[in-house]
C-alpha cells in the first residue's frame, strides 16, 4: 500500500521533495495531508473521511476517485490492488 505512480509531474515532485513549483502553493498543506493519507491507504474508501468530498468519477474517468483540495481543485486517483496509481491534481472547471 503506497502511491506507485503519478500523472501530474508537479504533484510527484512535491510528494518526493516538497518542492511547490508545480502546484498551487496555497494548496501545499492540504495536499500534504491528502498525499500522506493516500500513501497509507489500501483501498479507495480509505480516503472517505469528513471534509474530503470523496466520490467516484464518471465517464472517461469512471475508474477514478476524487477528493477535494480547494475550490474546483481535486486530487484524483485509482488503485491497482492495494496501491494508489495515476494520482493527478486537476482543476475541474
Amino acid at each position: 500500500m503506497a502511491i506507485k505512480t503519478f500523472k501530474h509531474k508537479g504533484l510527484r515532485a512535491y510528494f518526493e521533495t516538497g518542492n511547490v513549483k508545480g502546484i498551487k502553493p496555497a494548496h501545499a498543506a492540504r495536499l500534504s495531508r491528502l498525499l500522506y493519507a493516500l500513501n497509507r491507504a489500501s483501498e479507495p474508501n480509505s480516503m472517505n473521511f469528513p471534509g474530503n468530498d470523496f466520490h467516484k468519477l464518471k465517464g472517461d474517468y469512471r475508474d477514478f476517485f476524487a477528493v477535494s483540495v480547494n475550490g474546483n481543485w481535486r486530487l484524483i486517483f485509482t488503485f491497482d490492488g492495494t496501491d494508489a496509481v495515476l494520482v493527478d491534481y486537476r482543476d475541474y472547471h
